[in-house]
């Protein structure tokens, strides 16, 4: 896990929890995906970190990235000759 970064994650006993990487214990707990995402993606773009999203079974579903891009993608609207 990059340090930069927060993870949604399913509690064992239900709902969901917003992590930290290298944390122990969640940054905040909430009884449903949804809210654990929306809270997740305001941490993230904050602190300029990606937003790990994990599904129930604890696999990866999506990834969405809030900071530097140290490989942005190339813009087609550069290439284009004027």
């Amino acid at each position: 896990m990059s340090k930069n970064s927060y993870h949604v994650i399913a509690k064992v006993d239900g709902g969901w929890n917003v992590k930290r990487a290298g944390a122990e214990r969640a940054t905040r707990s909430f009884a449903t995906k949804k809210d654990a995402i929306q809270y997740g993606r305001g941490i993230s773009k904050s602190h300029a970190a990606e937003l790990v999203i994990h599904g129930r079974d604890g696999r990866l579903t999506s990834k969405e990235s809030y900071g530097r891009d140290p490989n942005p993608g190339k813009d087609p609207n550069l290439s284009k000759s004027i």
